[in-house]
């Protein structure tokens, strides 16, 4: 139903408590809502290895030209391309909500994803910090769940983090598609650099995380060069991740047109190669690129001492060892005298 008080264009965004706007992030609006849930159940269609996800934000100030979640600011009337980077929608009662929808008798405490549609540690986190009272809430209720992102941010929550992963499983993956500073800068602009990220990485290993790289989406005739895969898998086993998921670039209505617009300013000499890889409303490269990536992919993974696989092998609920699971391991092999030496894995 509209809401007749709402700012012009955002008739159908429920909730609206306020819009705010501040010199700290400059041309950035944040849509303050009160939301009626916290979990979303993900279509038993996907091919997501998982069957939860809680999404604070909606719109990622992280800018990224290729982000599949574009499309979902058009069911709030705004566009998919910069409105979608600087009109961010704040469940500011995400936390709250969580915990009742948590305490139902119907819960099973399935695994829930965190940075599945939009980044939760995109920059309005450092505003609002939900991500502590989301964590604690999950911790609370003995729920395993697993974070995804490419913000710095997450820097601020390790320790949370760590105390969560004693009692539930922890698992965390960061995103970096893109190692070569001026790409990175324009494909992605509000993203932090690359080196930035890797810091984050090495800071989670040493805070006893198995941390994950989404080195996805690999960009076609961007990023995909044996060089520079090698320089990024090189980066990569340097920061301690151990494990490895890659990708080709998708392109999903709303994310393709905007892509399409960045690549005839940025890359035009690759326009007619676009076109041929993702022709009509094919959203993803064809299985021949694929292939021919993942030949590429796969040896240098064995070279850098790397576990991983291509996201078309990813299997449901795949086993992304998170601190809990570590622990029981340790526990399991140490010596019987030793009742301190889970603890020592720190």
């Amino acid at each position: 139903m509209a809401d007749a008080a709402a700012l012009p264009g955002l008739e159908h965004l429920s909730g609206l408590v306020q819009s705010v706007t501040t010199p700290e992030f400059d041309g950035i609006t944040f849509h303050e809502v009160l939301c009626k849930s916290a979990l979303n159940r993900v279509p038993g269609s996907s091919a997501m290895p998982f069957d939860w996800t809680i999404n604070p934000y909606r719109g990622c100030s992280h800018a990224c030209s290729y982000c599949f979640a574009r499309r979902t600011h058009e069911y709030l009337e705004l566009d998919a391309g910069r409105d979608f980077d600087s009109q961010i929608v704040v469940k500011i009662n995400v936390a709250e909500v969580l915990r009742r929808e948590l305490a139902r008798g119907s819960w099973q405490r399935e695994p829930v994803a965190l940075g599945t549609n939009t980044d939760p540690y995109q920059r309005a986190e450092g505003r609002y910090r939900l991500l502590p009272g989301i964590v604690s809430a999950l911790t609370d209720a003995g729920n395993d769940f697993s974070v995804l992102t490419k913000g710095t941010l997450l820097r601020r929550d390790l320790p949370l983090l760590r105390e969560a992963a004693a009692s539930v499983d922890v698992r965390i993956a960061m995103s970096i598609a893109v190692f070569d500073d001026a790409l990175q800068k324009s494909v992605e602009p509000g993203t932090p650099s690359a080196a930035a990220r890797l810091a984050t990485v090495r800071a989670a290993t040493e805070a006893g995380f198995d941390v994950t790289v989404f080195l996805m989406p690999v960009l076609p005739h961007l990023t995909d060069s044996i060089p520079a895969l090698d320089h990024a898998l090189t980066e990569i086993r340097a920061a301690g991740a151990t494990r490895v998921v890659y990708g080709a670039l998708h392109l999903r209505p709303g994310a393709k047109q905007w892509f399409f617009r960045w690549l005839e300013r940025e890359h035009p000499e690759l326009l007619t190669s676009y076109r041929a890889l993702y022709p009509g409303v094919a959203a993803t490269a064809p299985k021949v690129y694929r292939s021919w990536l993942a030949k590429r992919v796969r040896p240098l993974l064995r070279m850098h001492g790397l576990d991983g696989h291509g996201e078309d092998q990813q299997p449901r609920r795949a086993p992304i060892r998170g601190l809990a699971e570590r622990r029981s391991d340790a526990a399991a092999h140490a010596p019987a005298a030793s009742s301190s030496a889970a603890g020592m894995l720190f």
